[in-house]
């Protein structure tokens, strides 16, 4: 993995790791296009171990959630949560034809009208999070025959943003 979304404590990072680096103590990596030196304790040690961290000359005593759900730090306790951008994004799972957000963000493009017919994989939208764009695709072979959205609308995690009958 070399990119991945952070959000921590409400606030969202891109973050770039250069695959080829070495992964000794010290690494640098990109954070929202920003370059970030940053040494651990030992690269072998558990997430959940490490203790501390120094970002960019700073030591931080923190303790990382095994499970990556939280941080704490100096400033408290963080909700913490790590994915991996370049992982394809799944629709989250529904027994009926409705296409859900599979992430919040806004639409960026509606790529089909209501009465349009689609076959399964068809890409129906654009969402962007994270300056990131996803296309949305049906699921199934149908019609369109709700649209709840249209481009620049913000939409939640699992909101309805169409369905295929």
């Amino acid at each position: 993995m070399s990119k991945i979304g952070v959000t921590l404590g409400g606030y969202a990072f891109e973050v770039d790791i250069n695959p080829g680096q070495r992964m000794d103590s010290e690494v640098t990596v990109q954070v929202n296009n920003e370059s970030i030196r940053a040494v651990v304790p030992e690269t072998g040690t558990p997430i959940d171990q490490l203790g501390w961290i120094i970002v960019d000359g700073r030591p931080h005593e923190i303790v990382i959630d095994s499970e990556l759900s939280w941080i704490k730090a100096c400033g408290g306790l963080h909700v913490l949560e790590v994915r991996d951008l370049e992982a394809p994004v799944t629709r989250p799972v529904s027994l009926d034809s409705r296409i859900k957000a599979p992430i919040p963000g806004v639409i960026k493009a509606v790529l089909v009208k209501l009465g349009d017919s689609v076959e399964a994989g068809q890409p129906l939208l654009v969402l962007e999070a994270m300056k990131m764009e996803n296309e949305i695709h049906a699921t199934k072979p149908g019609i369109v025959s709700q649209l709840a959205v249209t481009a620049g609308q913000k939409v939640t995690l699992n909101e309805v943003l169409a369905e295929i009958t």
